[in-house]
This record gives structure tokens, C-alpha cells and sequence, in this order.
């Protein structure tokens, strides 16, 4: 009678918790038995593994009663990943390979039949927790790199489950994975000069970026929405190492690949047909959704009130507190979701109110009942509402517009970093003391934004919100103290609140 103890990790959601696989060796009928709530590719890994083990000329245990025992017992195990846990804990058990080599060691990967070890996803979660317990992670060389994106991490990278035990049983070395992050990738981001004119829609488009303040553009089709749009993630800053894991972990877990895309801030951008899975997340097995996949970058919503109501309704409560909460009957799950909302609409139903053709004919029935698509309390949570207008061009004029990405970006890391020096987060994410704290008013220009607040009909949260725009104003004009021009600058950014005429 043997027992064999192997780590590993379950990917669940952007969470790699802890698996026990116990593998318990005894005499009777041989038999080999799979318990722990394995779904259909784990309780196939039993096949795989026999096969491996054969193929590459080790002993599988096969005239013994094997018991193998993936704990916690009521935490459901997916994928397989567990396949290389699974055949090392055998052949710990059977004496094939030393007893406590893997006591500090945390393994991944599925098998070939042939004993090769190909590659799995969510590798980043699970090397991340590996590197906070200070464990050893065992895995295929495909995953080599994607978890050398964790620095302080001890990563043994195999091809072959045979190379793997030889370097276990000390026969060879299997050098370890120099834990470099990956080199920076150039931008590649459309410039923000080749939005020809448009000056209020571009200052709120640097304003969004310095605050991290949400932003919804409408006008007639053609005006540049989605241009606009489009440009944004080429003005923000660049991720840093902490919040480029992040990130990268979510990509991980979806199976994007995360190296493509680092350290940049993602930019999602899904369809108004999205259902509320694929947008907030969930599913029978919960995933992560648009929004969580767009954590710490920007969500781009083109033709908003085209979406399902009840889908845009789920996104309220991420945008005030950074993450969504997904409850099943037999697991909760919570998902990162600190992303930028950049949304465009059209004016009317037919789109063309306020075009200078006179084409529109929607009355301001119609034109209600369209805005009316978005609620009140989904518009307060967005900080700008900006119109744009068909503006004169000329196909002769070839000066590039101003200002550029480069220039813009300049002006939005100098606010992000006064920012920071002073309260630590982006103005977007005050709480109310930080609002009491880091703006105030005096008192002849807090009489005037009430009185302003009044008869605007905005309500407490809309104000809050403009206030925080205040603030990034100031910021963008290097002033410690918010003015009145950047008062009533803020409030005119909040068109729909007000009723269409």
C-alpha cells in the first residue's frame, strides 16, 4: 500500500485555486477509480496517462487498485491540465520516482499519448499564486513563457514527461526558466491627427483619458464617433508590471495569448448583438466577459441603445465597483472589471437630427423614446456626453489635424500623474471623501454649482460625477484649486441629462 501527494491548480474563472491529486496504490482487483467532480476531459486523463506512461517506457501500476482523489472533493475540475499531477503521483507512488522530490512543486500540463506534454491555458493565475507561496511550477515549454512574465518565480520546463522524471530522479538538469518579462511591444495606434476638426469631441476625449472618466459620443453617422473612438487607447499610458499580470492573467484564462499584447491596454470592442454572458461574464461554467477582458483598458459600446436593455442595465454596478459578481448554485466567482466605457449613439432614430441637410422628420416623441433606451441611472454613471456635428471638410486640405496622439498623451500622463501624487487613483474613482478631500469649492462657486445643479435636474450622483470632471480639468490646466470655468466647463458635457428638444 502507497500514497502519493502531487499540486496542482484549477482554473477557475481568473482564480488558479489549489488541487490536491492523491494517488492511493493498493492490493486487490486491479481497478483505477477517478473521484473529486472531474468533468469528461479529466476523467479521460486516465487513459491519457496510461498511455503516456507506457509509450514512454515507465511502469504503469495497472496490477494495482488505484484511487485517484482531486481535493477539495466539492470544487468542480475541468480540462487537462491535471493529466502531469496525475502521472507523476503515480509514479511517485509506484517508487518510479523519489517520494518528496515534489512536496514544493506545483505541476501542470496535459499529456500525449506519446508522453509528450502540450500545453494548457490559465497558466498566468496559477503562476502567480505559485510565486506568492514561494512553490516550484512544473510545466510544458509551450506555457514556458507566458509564466516567466512573473518574476521570483522557480519554473522547470519539460517537452517530454520522460525528461521531466529524469530530471526529478536527478539523471539530468533541466535548467530553469529565466523569469524575464517579455519585451515591450511597439503601438501600434491610429493617430489622433487624422480626425479632421471635431475640437470639442477631441478636448473630451483627453479629458476621458486624463480622469479615466467614462465618455458617450452621438451625433449623425459620419461625424467621426467611432473614429474618435478608436483612437483613445493610443493616448493612454502603458500598463505597468502590476497591472500588465493582471491583465494578461484574465487574456490567460480565455486563452488569448498574453505575449501578443504586452504590456499594452486592451481595447474590446463586441458587437450590440452580445448577449449578457458575453458581455458581464458567466455561463454554465463561468467565464470572464467583454468587460472583464477589457480590465484596466478601454470597452468601446458603438450604437449603445441598439443593445438589449436588460444587458446594458449589468453594467452598473461594474462601473462603480471595478469588478462583477457571478452566483451560481454551487460556486460565487468575482471578476475584475476596472475598465473605461467609451460609448456612441446616434442623435434620433433615423440618426440625422441637428444635420444641417434637414433630413430628420423623427418628432420629439420619437426622439425620447429612442434616448429613453438608456436609463437614467446607466446615463449618471457616465461622466461626458459630447455631440459632434458634420463639419465643412475639403478633400484638398492634407494638414494633419491637431492635437496628435503624441502631444495628447503628454497632457494625459502630466494629469494621471498629479493624480497620483495626490490621492492615489484616478479622479474617475474618487469615493466621496476623496471628493470632500481633493475638491473643493469656495463658497461663491459652490452656491453657483448648486444653483446650476438645480436647474439642470442632475441628480446627486451626476453632480458628483461632474464635479470629478471638474477636477481633471484643473488638473489638464496644472491648477491646485478647481475654477469656475472648470465648473461650468464640466457641466456642459452632460448634454443628456437634459430633455431633447
Amino acid at each position: 500500500m502507497s500514497l502519493a501527494i502531487v499540486h496542482s491548480r484549477a482554473k477557475l474563472g481568473v482564480q488558479a485555486p489549489a488541487v490536491t491529486v492523491e494517488v492511493h496504490l493498493a492490493n486487490g482487483m486491479p481497478s483505477l477509480t477517478l473521484v473529486g467532480l472531474p468533468e469528461t476531459a479529466v476523467r479521460e486523463s486516465k487513459d491519457r496517462v496510461r498511455s503516456a506512461l507506457q509509450n514512454a517506457r515507465l511502469e504503469f501500476p495497472g496490477l494495482k487498485r488505484i484511487t485517484i482523489n482531486l481535493a477539495p472533493a466539492d470544487l468542480p475540475k475541468e480540462g487537462g491540465r491535471f493529466d502531469l499531477a496525475i502521472a507523476l503521483g503515480l509514479l511517485s507512488a509506484s517508487g518510479q520516482i523519489p517520494a518528496d522530490v515534489l512536496d514544493q512543486c506545483e505541476c501542470l500540463g496535459e499529456l500525449a499519448l506519446s508522453g509528450e506534454l502540450r500545453p494548457v491555458q490559465g497558466v498566468l493565475p496559477a503562476a502567480l499564486a505559485c510565486r506568492d507561496q514561494g512553490r516550484t511550477l512544473l510545466l510544458p515549454r509551450a506555457n514556458a513563457m507566458e509564466a516567466a512574465l512573473v518574476r521570483g518565480l522557480h519554473i522547470v520546463a519539460a517537452d517530454h514527461l520522460l525528461e521531466l522524471c529524469e530530471h526529478l530522479r536527478g539523471e539530468r538538469t533541466l535548467e530553469p526558466v529565466s523569469p524575464n518579462p517579455a519585451p515591450e511591444l511597439p503601438r501600434y495606434h491610429a493617430d489622433l491627427d487624422e480626425v479632421q476638426g471635431q475640437a470639442q469631441a477631441k478636448r473630451a476625449l483627453i479629458v476621458a483619458a486624463s480622469g479615466g472618466h467614462n465618455l458617450l459620443l452621438f451625433g449623425p453617422p459620419g461625424t467621426g464617433k467611432t473614429l474618435l473612438a478608436s483612437r483613445l487607447p493610443g493616448i493612454l499610458p502603458q500598463l505597468v508590471e502590476g497591472e500588465a499580470l493582471e491583465v494578461a492573467a484574465i487574456q490567460s484564462v480565455c486563452g488569448q495569448g498574453p505575449l501578443q499584447t504586452w504590456p499594452t491596454r486592451p481595447f474590446r470592442a463586441p458587437h450590440h448583438g452580445a448577449s449578457a454572458a458575453a458581455l458581464v461574464g458567466g455561463g454554465s461554467q463561468p467565464r470572464p466577459g467583454e468587460i472583464s477582458q477589457a480590465h484596466r483598458g478601454v470597452l468601446f459600446l458603438d450604437e449603445l441603445p441598439e443593445f438589449d436593455r436588460k444587458v446594458l442595465e449589468m453594467l452598473r454596478e461594474p462601473m462603480e465597483s471595478g469588478e462583477i459578481h457571478i452566483a451560481r448554485a454551487r460556486e460565487q466567482l468575482s471578476f475584475p472589471a476596472r475598465f473605461q466605457l467609451i460609448a456612441a449613439m446616434n442623435p434620433c432614430p433615423c440618426g440625422y437630427q441637428g444635420d444641417p441637410s434637414g433630413r430628420c422628420r423623427c418628432s420629439a416623441e420619437q426622439v425620447e423614446r429612442y434616448r429613453g433606451k438608456l436609463s437614467g441611472p446607466l446615463l449618471d454613471r457616465i461622466d461626458l456626453h459630447v455631440a459632434m456635428h458634420n463639419e465643412a471638410f475639403s478633400l484638398a486640405n492634407k494638414e494633419p489635424g491637431k492635437p496628435n496622439s503624441a502631444e495628447a498623451a503628454a497632457q494625459v500622463a502630466a494629469a494621471r500623474q498629479q493624480q497620483q501624487q495626490r490621492q492615489g487613483r484616478l479622479n474617475a474613482h474618487l469615493d466621496l471623501a476623496g471628493l470632500r478631500d481633493h475638491c473643493p469649492l469656495k463658497d461663491e462657486d459652490a452656491r453657483w454649482m448648486e444653483r446650476a445643479i438645480e436647474q439642470l435636474g442632475l441628480s446627486h450622483r451626476a453632480s458628483h460625477r461632474a464635479l470629478k470632471v471638474a477636477r481633471t480639468l484643473a488638473d489638464l490646466d496644472n491648477q491646485t484649486a478647481i475654477g469656475r470655468a472648470h465648473l461650468a466647463e464640466a457641466l456642459q458635457y452632460r448634454q443628456l441629462d437634459r430633455r431633447p428638444s
